[in-house]
């Protein structure tokens, strides 16, 4: 057994046995993890939803806006049924949060036709994905590895852990995530609007196309700057020269 599955089953292991989380070995790809959430959803709000509503119910429920989600994880929401009554409903049990149900997933499968992406560990309240931790990378702490964004990429809403980009590009009115998985994301937002998703100081303005994670890079000078691990080399526009080498340091 490999160093990442140890650590990823004794982690499973301290929710399950410590915090009571229940592990869903059943849930390993969109379907599976969709299917959950419905089943959780209906018992809650004792409701059945046709297959078209539900997905309605999914185009509401996934926002890429943090501060929308979070609002509408903790309050009582309106939606519109086909016969057009409304549905007043929950995500959670506001009122006895113990009531609601802990479970913790691994391995998840998302694709779509533009990536591939496996994520290591997900917890789940009434179904609903709250937090994806990454374990590949062990240089980095637990409050990093918890970080991540959320990009809209072919009609979905693609959550990417901060620690897996390597760098982002600009191709016409899109953006192209790079991931240490070699694979990469599309999604149609203007660079510097990325920019502004990220964690300050974390990210450096290389070229009006590119910018790139700091602890990803290997060695840099005033015209160009060289990832490790994959040896890709960026160029450096001249008008953020200066910027980036008081940001790295000096003289690479």
């Amino acid at each position: 057994m490999n160093r990442e599955k140890q650590i990823e089953e004794s982690f499973i292991r301290k929710l399950t046995e410590q915090l009571k989380y229940v592990y869903r070995d059943d849930i390993h790809d969109r379907a599976s993890l969709e299917a959950n959430f419905r089943q959780k959803f209906e018992t809650l709000n004792k409701v059945k939803l046709s297959d078209s509503e539900f997905d309605r119910l999914l185009e509401e429920v996934i926002n890429p806006d943090v501060f929308v989600s979070s609002k509408r994880l903790r309050e009582r929401n309106t939606f519109t049924r086909e016969d057009g009554t409304p549905l007043q409903y929950t995500l959670v049990n506001i009122k006895d949060w113990c009531k609601n149900d802990y479970e913790v997933i691994n391995q998840l499968r998302m694709n779509t036709d533009n990536s591939y992406h496996r994520y290591d560990v997900i917890l789940l309240i009434n179904g609903i994905p709250v937090v994806q931790i990454e374990l590949k990378t062990y240089d980095v702490s637990p409050r990093r590895a918890m970080q991540q964004i959320v990009l809209k990429s072919e009609y979905k809403n693609v959550t990417i852990p901060i620690n897996i980009i390597l760098y982002i590009e600009s191709v016409d009115n899109y953006v192209k995530v790079h991931l240490a998985d070699d694979s990469s994301v599309f999604s149609k937002i203007p660079l510097r609007g990325m920019e502004e998703q990220l964690p300050p100081g974390e990210f450096v303005r290389i070229h009006r196309s590119f910018v790139v994670a700091r602890n990803r890079i290997a060695r840099f000078t005033h015209s160009e700057v060289t990832l490790s691990k994959t040896g890709k080399i960026l160029p450096v526009g001249k008008k953020y020269a200066e910027e980036v080498m008081a940001m790295l340091g000096g003289n690479g």
